[in-house]
């Protein structure tokens, strides 16, 4: 019966950082990316489409390669080393692959 209620816990526990996690990956990601990526990533707003922000195509890149151009930069969006920690560039990159399901 321990056993059950210490599995319970630890899922429980589990499942309440990864929901942490992702609400801090939604707020990092609107504060730092929707001005040009837009709310859903498809950079359909007006900065996006003055930029010529391409629309996010989670399903041609890795976390990885979405790590390293958050990381680094690429064209006119800025590095965000330095800016955000690596956790949370994680967690935008979590959040950002559930935009287009």
């Amino acid at each position: 019966m321990r056993i059950q209620t210490g599995i319970a816990l630890v899922a429980l526990m589990a499942a309440s950082t990864m929901t942490t996690a992702f609400a801090q990956g939604a707020d990092n990601y609107k504060a730092k990316c929707a001005m040009c990526h837009g709310a859903d990533g498809l950079a359909s707003g007006p900065a996006g489409k003055a930029m010529k922000v391409p629309p996010f195509n989670t399903s041609k890149m890795s976390e990885a390669d979405m790590t390293a151009e958050t990381k680094a930069g690429k064209g006119k969006m800025p590095a965000f080393t330095g800016k955000l920690t690596d956790p949370q560039i994680k967690e935008v990159v979590a959040f950002v692959h559930t935009l287009q399901k």
